[in-house]
């Protein structure tokens, strides 16, 4: 393995002292260096391979820049890799680097807050206590879902999808609704949520409990759904869009019309949604601009500078296409 070219070989190639080619190769300011000499001290560190060392520069500046997001443990599907996306993107515009990890229990790995030495640490979903102290025992700043007042006072998730969901399908004429959730064991507390929120609404809007709810895999969807039409259900409210279609492919398979006999609605208008055929009635989420959002708010918790004025705006939309 070769080795790391430093700011002494540049120093040394060109006969220049070590201080001068750092403060040319740091941009350090107030320092009277000509365009000539600053011009050949950057071609030689060209020419030589010269790379800054990032933990030595995290060290001078006191700055690592960057951001650590912790990702609770579930699948990587589409909203959470749109909000990423645009989180790194809003970062990167700003010098910042955005870096995932996972927290799993008993894990054996060195936590990456110790490893990486980011400016901010942000959570998804609430961490444990352990988790915090070590945390807050770095000198990253952190936005921890219960742990830290938002200024804003906007929430880093959103939840009015199952809400949007029924109150379409009661409009519609829906009066024996099911639930569809996913089999994954990582999505059991959101899908819980979810499905708490659906009976809520339904019990609001139309004082009647949902008809049916059951979590649905490719496996045993078609038993399920031929069962929730026996029973009179003709309207399902779907964790999401994946969810959604295994009930409509279900549902068209045994010859059921959609929307006529069944009406469906899935969750995070995914580009599957659009792809089926019946089209999928989806929830919208602005997962970009909730990612922009993360973005802005720890750009100024290392910066000190002011927090974004709100989180996103029109968070949830219900997008009404062939299935209802």
């Amino acid at each position: 393995m070769s080795k790391r070219v430093t700011a002494a070989d540049v120093a040394r190639s060109l006969g220049l002292s070590r201080a001068t080619v750092g403060f040319v190769l740091n941009d350090t300011p107030g320092q009277t260096i000509s365009e000539a000499t600053r011009a050949r001290v950057l071609a030689e560190a060209k020419r030589l391979g010269y790379r800054p060392h990032s933990a030595a520069r995290a060290l001078a500046s006191g700055c690592s820049h960057l951001v650590l997001l912790l990702l609770p443990d579930w699948p990587m599907e589409y909203s959470m890799r749109a909000h990423l996306d645009e989180a790194a993107l809003v970062l990167d515009r700003a010098g910042y680097s955005l870096v995932t990890t996972t927290p799993h229990p008993g894990g054996q790995a060195a936590p990456l807050w110790e490893v990486l030495d980011p400016d901010v640490v942000i959570a998804l979903a609430p961490i444990s206590d352990a988790q915090f102290a070590a945390i807050s025992a770095t000198r990253a700043r952190t936005i921890i879902p219960g742990r830290d007042e938002l200024e804003t006072g906007e929430e880093l998730h959103f939840a009015d999808g199952p809400r949007l969901q029924v109150e379409h399908l009661v409009a519609r004429g829906s009066r024996r609704i099911a639930f569809a959730g996913a089999t994954d064991a990582r999505l059991a507390g959101l899908v819980a949520e979810r499905r708490e929120l659906a009976a809520a609404t339904l019990g609001e809007l139309a004082g009647a409990p949902l008809a049916a709810s059951a979590n649905v895999d490719a496996d045993g969807v078609a038993e399920v759904v031929a069962g929730w039409l026996a029973d009179g259900v003709d309207g399902v409210v779907a964790y999401n869009d994946d969810v959604a279609a295994l009930v409509l492919g279900a549902a068209l398979r045994q010859g059921i019309e959609v929307p006529e006999r069944l009406a469906i609605v899935g969750h995070d208008d995914t580009p599957l949604a659009r792809l089926m055929v019946p089209a999928l009635s989806s929830v919208r989420i602005d997962a970009a601009g909730l990612g922009r959002f993360v973005a802005e708010l720890a750009l100024s918790r290392a910066t000190d500078a002011a927090p974004p004025l709100a989180g996103p705006v029109a968070s949830t939309t219900l997008v009404r296409r062939e299935t209802s």
